[in-house]
């Protein structure tokens, strides 16, 4: 007795080679048949093309290039630290030496004197609202009550 073989009903969409499949199989995939599973991860790469050479790269890699030459290429002209925006790190550390230099070196409010650990505080909450007037040096206990002691879980289990 010989072997049952079926008889191929469909290409795969990559290769072409012909295969069997279940016509409920080919009507739930829409006609996307494969021949095995390495037409399928083909099939289902996402690709771009570099922005230099045009040769495709995978999409989910955030890249613009293919090579380091390219990027090299792609680079070519770019002016770093010209007209950069503006950076909020270097901005805060700049204003909190300038609030040193003028208030001192101690919390404004319990008058702790290490200065390395103070932070600055907006008094309306507002980050943008960067004016001297709304600025405070406070240490970092000073900070946690003015944010977190009204908001506190304690609050709720610790009856005095």
């Amino acid at each position: 007795m010989g072997e049952y073989k079926r008889n191929p009903n469909i290409d795969c969409i990559m290769c072409g080679t012909s295969v069997y499949r279940r016509p409920i199989e080919i009507e739930q995939n829409k006609g996307r048949v494969f021949c095995g599973q390495s037409c399928y991860g083909k099939a289902c790469r996402k690709e771009k093309p570099c922005v230099i050479c045009a040769k495709p790269i995978l999409a989910s890699a955030h890249k613009k290039t293919c090579s380091r030459g390219c990027a090299n290429t792609h680079r070519t002209g770019i002016k770093y630290k010209v007209g950069s925006p503006k950076d909020n790190v270097k901005s805060q550390r700049a204003l909190k030496i300038r609030l040193i230099e003028q208030r001192g070196k101690k919390c404004e409010r319990c008058e702790y004197g290490t200065y390395e650990v103070l932070v600055v505080h907006h008094k309306d909450r507002n980050r943008k609202n960067s004016t001297l007037k709304n600025l405070e040096l406070l240490c970092p206990n000073c900070h946690a009550e003015e944010h977190y002691l009204e908001n506190s879980w304690l609050n709720d289990t610790i009856k005095v």
